[in-house]
């Protein structure tokens, strides 16, 4: 029966002409040339075997039968288009799209996001990881996750986790070094920089009583590969008590002064557009990370892994 149909772009040409009462017109709506436009007309009115306008010197207008058919196309290309247009709804109540910076998504967020998707099969959730300021005006995000100093225009945000920075290496490092057990050895040792930072080895140093040594050592644009560097054995980092949880538990990092912990400029941040506190899509993310974060927080602090001061 399909083959019996005429082409799509047919009907679309016929529809924008019978509208607009030209083909000029209709053929700037749709971005085609007057001769496409033409042809189309006259494919169609081959197909159908009738005349649908008649050709005046500065006008066109409906025949008998291209009326009847003009009203028959324009009731059924709305049809198909309410109903395009609900399947696209559906789908977009459907999909749930976190956004989240490029180091928490990495070492935090990505291991724990299959506990979402659990907890709410009828969402089908989408990460999108950047570290580009939230535009929800411009975003497909229903909700992101940031770390900020809590201030984002035109959005609301609440504050999941603070945390502190202290030096960390691999253990293998940490034993090349002969044990790293004074801020003095530290500053002997190949420093690894988080480029950006304000909490930095110069404030650390400072906090320490002693002067930073000599800017050296690599630097990365992103806690999570600094992070990495250190496990690598590259040198000492200071690593970000949130990021550097897991891998500290794995073993993968030791902690050389975990009493002497630096505190954070920024924090990590739920942020979500302004009025949307109370979205279906807002709370699921809020309850499961409120969840997330309070088992985070008794696994670090049984553990040792961090101090209590270093989340909340």
């Amino acid at each position: 029966m399909t083959d019996r149909l005429p082409p799509l772009q047919t009907l679309r040409a016929f529809e924008a002409t019978g509208r607009r009462s030209s083909m000029t017109l209709a053929a700037e709506e749709l971005h085609v040339t007057h001769g496409a436009v033409s042809r189309q007309i006259k494919a169609l009115e081959d197909h159908l075997g009738v005349r649908l306008f008649r050709r005046m010197t500065r006008r066109i207008e409906f025949t008998a039968e291209g009326a009847a058919f003009f009203a028959a196309v324009t009731r059924l290309l709305s049809e198909l288009a309410r109903e395009a247009e609900s399947i696209r709804r559906r789908n977009e109540t459907a999909r749930l799209v976190v956004s989240s910076g490029v180091s928490f998504a990495s070492k935090w967020l990505t291991p724990r996001l299959h506990r979402l998707m659990a907890r709410y099969p009828d969402y089908d959730v989408h990460l999108e990881v950047t570290d580009v300021e939230i535009d929800f005006a411009t975003s497909q995000a229903d909700v992101a996750m940031r770390y900020g100093d809590g201030r984002y225009p035109h959005a609301e945000s609440e504050r999941i986790m603070n945390e502190t920075v202290s030096p960390v290496c691999s253990p293998d490092y940490r034993e090349r070094m002969g044990g790293l057990r004074t801020a003095g050895a530290i500053a002997s040792a190949r420093l690894i920089h988080e480029n950006g930072m304000k909490a930095d080895w110069t404030r650390w140093f400072g906090m320490m009583g002693m002067p930073a040594p000599a800017a050296r050592g690599p630097g990365y644009s992103h806690g999570s590969m600094s992070i990495e560097a250190a496990i690598r054995g590259e040198g000492v980092a200071l690593g970000r008590s949130v990021l550097v949880a897991e891998d500290m538990a794995a073993g993968r990092l030791v902690a050389l002064f975990p009493e002497a912990r630096l505190d954070v400029e920024s924090g990590y941040d739920l942020v979500y557009p302004m009025g949307h506190r109370d979205h279906p899509k807002v709370r699921a993310v809020r309850d499961w990370i409120d969840d997330e974060v309070r088992q985070f927080k008794v696994v670090v602090e049984v553990g040792g892994v961090i101090g209590s001061s270093g989340i909340i």
